[in-house]
C-alpha cells in the first residue's frame, strides 16, 4: 500500500485534521499537506514519520505491518496476507522470550523447506517437475 495513502488514512482514521496533527506531532501543517499528497514525501525523515505515528497512536510495527492496511481496506489484501497479519499480531503479543524462541523455530522450518525445495523436492519426497533447462 502506498505511504501517502498510509500516512493520510492513519491521521483521519485518528479524527484529526492536519492541524492538529502539526500541533500535537510539532510537524508543520504544510509539510504534512505536502506529504499526504506526495509531494515532499520522498523528504519525509524518519525523525518525523516518528513524531506523526506517535501523535496518531501508531507504533512504527503497527504502521508498516499489515494491521493498518487491513483496517483501511481490507479488500486488498489476500488471505495469505491476513493470515500473516494475524500471525506477526499475535506473535506481538507474546512475552519476548517466547517470540525469539518461535521465530527461531519458524525460521529453521523455512530454511528446511527451502533447502528441500532448492533440491527438487516437494514436502512429501516426490521429485519436483521442472523444465528441462531449468535444472
Amino acid at each position: 500500500m502506498d505511504l501517502v495513502l498510509k500516512l493520510r488514512e492513519a491521521r483521519r482514521m485518528r479524527g484529526l485534521s492536519q492541524k492538529e496533527a502539526a500541533r500535537l506531532s510539532g510537524v508543520g501543517q504544510k509539510t504534512i499537506s505536502s506529504f499526504e499528497t506526495g509531494d515532499r514525501v520522498k523528504s519525509l525523515k524518519i525523525s518525523q514519520l516518528e513524531r506523526l505515528l506517535s501523535a496518531y497512536g501508531l507504533t512504527e510495527a503497527e504502521f508498516f505491518g499489515g494491521s493498518l492496511e487491513k483496517a483501511i481496506a481490507p479488500w486488498e489484501l489476500d488471505e495469505n496476507q491476513i493470515a500473516t497479519t494475524q500471525l506477526i499480531e499475535t506473535l506481538q503479543t507474546l512475552p519476548k522470550r517466547m517470540r525469539r524462541d518461535l521465530l527461531a523455530k519458524f525460521q529453521l522450518m523455512a530454511e528446511t523447506i527451502m533447502d528441500v525445495y532448492r533440491r527438487g523436492y516437494d514436502m512429501d519426497g516426490a521429485e519436483l517437475s521442472r523444465p528441462r533447462d531449468a535444472a
